[in-house]
């Protein structure tokens, strides 16, 4: 699968992400996605077309508390994505724009 990404690794059109999009881009982590994760990503996708941007950690977080489970934190995200960068990979999963305030 080529996909156009820009510099940062994020996918250039977001309207082409689909689940094999979201395990193609989740191979650089080393991680294959499960029906948990799709959950998770397609909670970020709809944050990015509830509020307009990309979230940063924790807005996302409460978010994901609010939608998903309130059993989700930081910890949680970082195991379960392989990251510590929670917010820059999901929205990357996602196939949103990385958030503002990310590096």
């Amino acid at each position: 699968m080529n996909l156009e990404l820009d510099q940062d690794g994020h996918l250039v059109d977001y309207t082409i992400w689909n689940e094999d999009v979201a395990q193609v881009l989740a191979n650089s982590l080393e991680l294959d996605l499960s029906p948990w994760h799709f959950e998770v990503l397609n909670a970020v996708r709809q944050f990015y077309h509830q509020f307009g941007h990309s979230p940063a950690t924790r807005p996302l977080i409460k978010y994901l508390m609010k939608t998903v489970s309130s059993e989700i934190n930081n910890a949680v995200l970082q195991e379960k994505f392989n990251t510590g960068l929670v917010a820059r990979h999901l929205s990357r999963l996602a196939g949103i724009p990385k958030p503002p305030n990310c590096l």
